[in-house]
């Protein structure tokens, strides 16, 4: 059964109070063996051992010089742990966690059975339970029904994750008899709830306190070593990180260029500032932008002018996060 997705860009404030987005850009990483806590405990920044069936953590995966490979999404799905992230993260992920685990008892790969849509709004929760026996909180959330895996996710609008094979989540999201819209708007609830979002450009560019992993509970202090952990502890501690995860918004004609950066006013001059990891274009022309800045801006918010530096007369302004004190 075919699926009608929407061609539309709506605003933030013009989504429905309730509806579906196709998630044809996200998959995730598998991890299934008897080793396969042990071996990812020493590979992300979150931890492992607060992983059960009912969890949902984040986190991030790094290099030996604490460079980002991506950030993701951690739930356990059928005795496997699942690393939800963008398709463009995992390649170079996905290399490098195998490159390990050869030496241990786990299976790693691509979860490319798997299909992902998100139903959101205000009403989604009392849709779900006419659908399911069980629907997820913040309390408890991650659900699993039958086949189908339930995620809570946290944010400005109620957001649900759920997870099967492409044919029972097509009948699923056909049974709501709801709007489809594209991948994009799921971009768009990224951006305006600060989760950072890494590409195929982006990846291996940012240590994770720049991504604001600690301000989301991506990144267990605690836990012992893991790849990168070293200069991640010296960002902490030391107070070495000078960038953060900004929401930007602005109103343009033009689409973003892939070579646009973000450019600060110092006196009668614009220098740049910090660079853009997703957006997002609006059919009123309202841009949505993700983008890791200089930190001072944030403190700087109300006198700092910032723009788009192909389209000087866009005028950036910073929208608040769903979280505070980020800046450390």
């Amino acid at each position: 059964m075919s699926l009608h997705v929407e061609t539309s860009h709506p605003s933030l404030e013009n989504l429905p109070d309730i509806f579906i987005i196709t998630l044809n850009e996200l998959s995730a990483i598998s991890f299934k063996g008897e080793e396969q806590s042990k071996y990812l405990q020493g590979q992300v920044t979150c931890d492992i051992n607060n992983a059960t069936e009912h969890e949902l953590l984040h986190g991030a995966h790094c290099d030996s010089k604490g460079k980002v490979f991506c950030v993701f999404r951690l739930i356990n799905r059928l005795s496997a742990h699942i690393l939800i992230q963008p398709k463009a993260s995992i390649p170079a992920s996905l290399a490098e966690l195998k490159k390990f685990g050869v030496f241990a008892k786990v299976e790693i790969e691509q979860t490319d059975t798997l299909s992902f849509c998100a139903l959101v709004g205000d009403k989604a929760t009392a849709l779900l339970q006419k659908s399911f026996t069980q629907v997820p909180n913040s309390l408890t959330p991650v659900i699993q029904i039958g086949s189908t895996t339930l995620v809570y996710i946290t944010g400005n609008k109620t957001r649900y994750l759920l997870i099967d094979e492409t044919a029972i989540l097509e009948n699923i999201m056909n049974s709501f008899s709801l709007p489809i819209y594209q991948h994009a708007v799921w971009n768009l609830l990224e951006i305006t709830n600060g989760f950072p979002m890494i590409s195929e450009n982006s990846v291996q560019g940012y240590v994770p306190q720049m991504l604001n992993l600690q301000a989301i509970n991506g990144i267990s202090f605690t836990k012992g070593c893991y790849l990168g952990q070293e200069t991640v502890a010296r960002m902490q501690y030391l107070g070495k990180n000078k960038r953060a995860l900004f929401t930007l918004s602005t109103k343009i004609t033009s689409p973003l260029e892939s070579k646009e950066v973000i450019e600060k006013q110092l006196g009668e001059n614009w220098r740049k500032a910090g660079d853009i990891l997703m957006s997002y274009q609006a059919d009123d022309s309202t841009c949505y932008i993700q983008a890791v800045l200089t930190s001072d801006i944030y403190e700087e918010k109300e006198t700092s002018l910032l723009r788009l530096k192909l389209q000087p007369n866009s005028m950036l302004l910073i929208q608040k996060l769903p979280y505070t004190s980020f800046i450390k």
